[in-house]
């Protein structure tokens, strides 16, 4: 019976041990069923928050599911490893199981309390003793990356403020920018959103916590800003081909590209090649609407609503399952054109400034249609 334990030791350590590889140290998006699973397990646990309040509460209590997991996967690997290292000690020695326990985590924690004259498990206790300062290390080495790439997100996400309100929508983009005489800024919007994709799409994917990190602002989400930037970048080059950058183009290949990346990662289906008139739930009489409030700031279309429609469509086919879905796993806030979520929660339209200059004003914006 001994050695079937120390069989299921041994195996417990490798598991960890690969688990721990894939998840902090090796450069690729390796799908990591533990990770998922609590993510999903903490999600759970936040849930009560989101069914006694509204979306701010949920915001609020969600703050906490990155942290948590960050701890839960430390104190999950020291106990793995706890666990593994005393059934091994157990399978070897005459040790008792609590004895056995107490050994492993005295050389585990480098306590050095829980010592005897046995030759043949000083291997095992070297290994135990190496494993908890390795994986605590491991642990503390891999937050400075998280952050460094959680702040390069929040950074454009931030800026993407005063361009797309809060919370973010793609014509209000473009809106924004005709109305205020500031299209020609587009362009750059689309190359540092190119990057920011490309970014996101490596970062995570290799580490999938970072989805867990929600912005500083609770209506602030890198997931809506991302779709609401390609669909200003597909709208304008579905209503006015010409005089859309090539930019406009770029960041939607960057931007699908990034989100099939972190399917991939967590193994959610998607068609990888979907039909232009593949069905989409984004539906005409909204795109239709947006495309009127558009204009109405001076956008110069080339093409009516009914003639753009297949061209945006063909477009956001691209993009839009994936996007649904991760706003959905990720509670995102509601904004509009960004899908259900699993909770009653209505689409917030952006919230836009007052316009207080002297003189007669610009003319307004109609109403977001939900």
């Amino acid at each position: 019976m001994k050695w079937i334990i120390g069989v299921a030791g041994a195996l417990l350590l490798v598991l960890v041990l690969a688990n721990i590889l894939r998840t902090l140290v090796v450069p690729r998006g390796l799908y990591s069923a533990f990770v998922i699973r609590l993510w999903r397990t903490m999600r759970f646990v936040l849930r009560p928050a989101a069914l006694r309040g509204g979306y701010l509460a949920h915001d609020r209590a969600q703050t906490w599911l990155a942290p948590l997991m960050l701890m839960s996967m430390l104190v999950s690997w020291l106990g793995a490893s706890l666990v593994s290292f005393s059934l091994l000690l157990y399978s070897l020695s005459s040790l008792s199981f609590a004895d056995a326990l107490r050994e492993a985590g005295s050389s585990m924690f480098t306590l050095g309390f829980a010592s005897g004259a046995r030759l043949r498990l000083s291997a095992l206790d070297f290994a135990a003793a190496v494993t908890g300062p390795v994986v605590i290390a491991l642990q503390i080495a891999y937050l400075p990356t998280l952050y460094a790439a959680y702040n390069r997100r929040e950074l454009e996400v931030t800026l993407l403020q005063s361009r797309a309100g809060e919370p973010a929508w793609g014509p209000e983009i473009l809106a924004r920018q005709f109305l205020v005489d500031t299209e020609t800024a587009l362009p750059e919007l689309y190359r540092a959103w190119e990057r920011l994709a490309a970014d996101i799409g490596e970062s995570h994917s290799t580490y999938p916590v970072l989805l867990a990190f929600r912005s500083p602002r609770p209506h602030r989400s890198w997931i809506v800003g991302l779709i609401a930037v390609m669909d200003a970048a597909a709208m304008q080059l579905s209503l006015a081909p010409a005089a859309a950058s090539p930019q406009a183009r770029l960041v939607l290949r960057a931007g699908f590209t990034a989100l099939r990346d972190i399917a991939r990662a967590l193994r959610f289906d998607f068609d990888v090649d979907p039909a232009p008139d593949a069905a989409i739930h984004l539906t005409f009489v909204e795109f239709e609407a947006a495309v009127a409030m558009v204009e109405a700031t001076g956008f110069p279309s080339e093409r009516t609503a009914e003639e753009a429609w297949p061209h945006f469509h063909g477009w956001r086919v691209n993009y839009e399952a994936i996007a649904y879905e991760l706003c959905r796993r990720g509670d995102a806030v509601p904004a509009l054109w960004t899908g259900p979520r699993d909770y009653p929660w209505a689409p917030l339209p952006p919230q836009r400034p007052v316009d207080r200059r002297p003189g007669q004003g610009r003319p307004k914006l109609p109403p977001a249609i939900e």
